[in-house]
């Protein structure tokens, strides 16, 4: 114990990183724990889907739901989620919402306004579209008609 002194002096540098590693892992476990939506995988977005009546809002550009989405997913553009503009959702708020992106970075933001507009289960899809491509789930391929 009487050697972590003399160690972090010689050290400084080095014990800095360790201990902004320490509170960046802190400050991520408190985030995840208080955060308004559910990280989930794509085995927990199959369940909600199938048995809690899950709904998949897509918030991808255009071409990129063209290319490939999930069965009746909903397309709504993360601009229009931001001015409120939910469509059809709105009468649907306490209905399991899956927010999905491209790789799951977008979502999280998106969810959290969607959590903050009054949905009462928000979830993310981890890792976005790409998670569910590589357990090779099935994607629609064009349009989806409304």
């Amino acid at each position: 114990m009487q050697d972590i002194i003399p160690f972090v002096q010689q050290n400084l540098i080095m014990s800095l990183i360790w201990v902004g590693v320490f509170i960046a892992l802190i400050a991520n476990i408190v985030k995840t724990r208080t955060a308004q939506y559910k990280e989930v995988d794509t085995a927990e977005v199959t369940q909600l889907i199938n048995r809690e009546q899950g709904i998949v809002v897509d918030i991808r550009s255009a071409d990129e739901f063209k290319s490939g989405h999930i069965t009746d997913a909903v397309h709504i553009l993360p601009s229009d989620i931001k001015a409120n503009n939910f469509g059809k959702l709105e009468s649907q708020k306490s209905n399991p919402m899956i927010v999905v992106c491209k790789t799951g970075q977008t979502a999280v933001d998106i969810a959290n306004h969607m959590a903050g507009a009054g949905f009462e289960n928000v979830h993310v899809l981890k890792n976005g579209i790409a998670s569910w491509s590589e357990a090779n789930l099935p994607l629609i391929r064009g349009k989806k008609k409304k």
